[in-house]
């Protein structure tokens, strides 16, 4: 797996793994060099999300990858000195258009089919811990944590875990990520409180609004507004 084993690629399902759906994507066209000091601010169909990253994270992909059933979004930002391919923080923002349309999805559903195909590739090292409900603005939210012992990739055997909060839109559905991989573990890891609790709190977008038609950037609508 050339990403974090977490990401989404086929919202669809909700299972998959995001290696199948990049293997022809190229890079995007967003200039991270213009972005704000630690502050993004993306559109990402419908709506624009303002998050402020932490220092340290520079942009490392971007990509719009087409679906019949809708587009999927995603976003990777790295440390400084780091790929994505080759990483040991990665933030990552996605988003699948048209997918609030199922009234029968929740955040919490997506999070746990996520869950579920995480566990696939570390069934003996896998753990997992749900953060419970939250609001982004006025839209519904969910937050979880996942994590395995043991994982292989281009990077060679590591562990890898993920915060994530998963953002039920107006008309999309939205997941923003905060993985870590360190040493390689046999037995499943624990969640640490301190640490991505402290996490949550900055990968909480700050705000997302709704896109103003014809509006282009730096959205004044969006960031500008109380």
């Amino acid at each position: 797996m050339s990403k974090s084993i977490l990401l989404l690629a086929c919202w669809a399902a909700c299972a998959c793994s995001l290696a199948s759906a990049q293997g022809g994507a190229k890079s995007g066209t967003i200039d991270f060099n213009e972005l704000k000091p630690n502050l993004m601010v993306t559109p990402i169909f419908s709506e624009i999300v303002v998050l402020h990253y932490p220092a340290g994270f520079v942009g490392a992909f971007s990509h719009t990858n087409p679906h019949p059933d809708g587009n999927y979004y995603i976003q990777e930002l790295v440390l400084q000195g780091e790929t994505a391919d080759q990483w040991s923080q990665m933030i990552t923002t996605t988003g699948k258009e048209g997918l609030a349309s199922n009234a029968n999805l929740t955040p919490k559903a997506v999070l746990e089919s996520i869950a579920t195909g995480f566990k696939r590739g570390c069934p003996d090292t896998f753990s997992v811990k749900g953060l419970g409900s939250t609001k982004v603005g006025d839209h519904d939210a969910f937050v979880a944590w996942v994590s395995c012992g043991t994982v292989n990739s281009v990077a060679g055997a590591h562990s890898e875990s993920t915060l994530l909060i998963a953002v039920k839109g107006t008309a999309d559905y939205f997941t923003l990520q905060w993985a870590e991989r360190g040493p390689a573990s046999s037995q499943p890891l624990a969640y640490d409180e301190a640490k991505w609790g402290g996490r949550l709190k900055r990968l909480t977008p700050e705000k997302m609004c709704p896109r103003t038609p014809g509006e282009a950037a730096p959205y004044p609508s969006c960031v500008d507004k109380k």
